[in-house]
């Protein structure tokens, strides 16, 4: 066995195996092959991000929030359907929160691509 396997891409664990072509983290579950574990930082190209449905977004875009989301200090929270314009993508958002943007009646906020639609 090789000592010098990456640490997990997602939680950074350092005892990561390998099974088979792929490597596995024990302490997440996550899977990947190295092939894709050196991808990202070999070229510096920005990371991809995919709405909900896999369409691919860019700054300036204008997505759907697809549920409704509770906001602290907010009774009422996002509705589902709701237009967010002009988005704003961030490469190291806090817990996976990598959308920048601003909701009429809310103000400036970050929201997870997983939960909008591009619209």
């Amino acid at each position: 066995m090789s000592e010098n396997l990456p640490p997990c891409p997602e939680c950074a664990g350092a005892y990561t195996y390998e099974m088979g072509a792929l490597l596995v983290c024990p302490e997440c579950g996550h899977e990947w092959s190295p092939a894709s574990a050196e991808t990202p930082d070999s070229g510096g190209a920005p990371a991809v991000i995919k709405d909900s449905v896999g369409n691919v977004l860019a700054d300036g875009d204008t997505v759907t929030v697809v549920k409704t989301l509770k906001v602290k200090g907010s009774p009422a929270g996002i509705k589902a359907g709701t237009k967010v314009r002009n988005i704003r993508l961030v490469a190291d958002g806090v817990d996976g929160h990598d959308i920048d943007c601003k909701i009429d009646g809310f103000g400036p906020m970050q929201l997870k691509s997983s939960v909008v639609k591009k619209a």
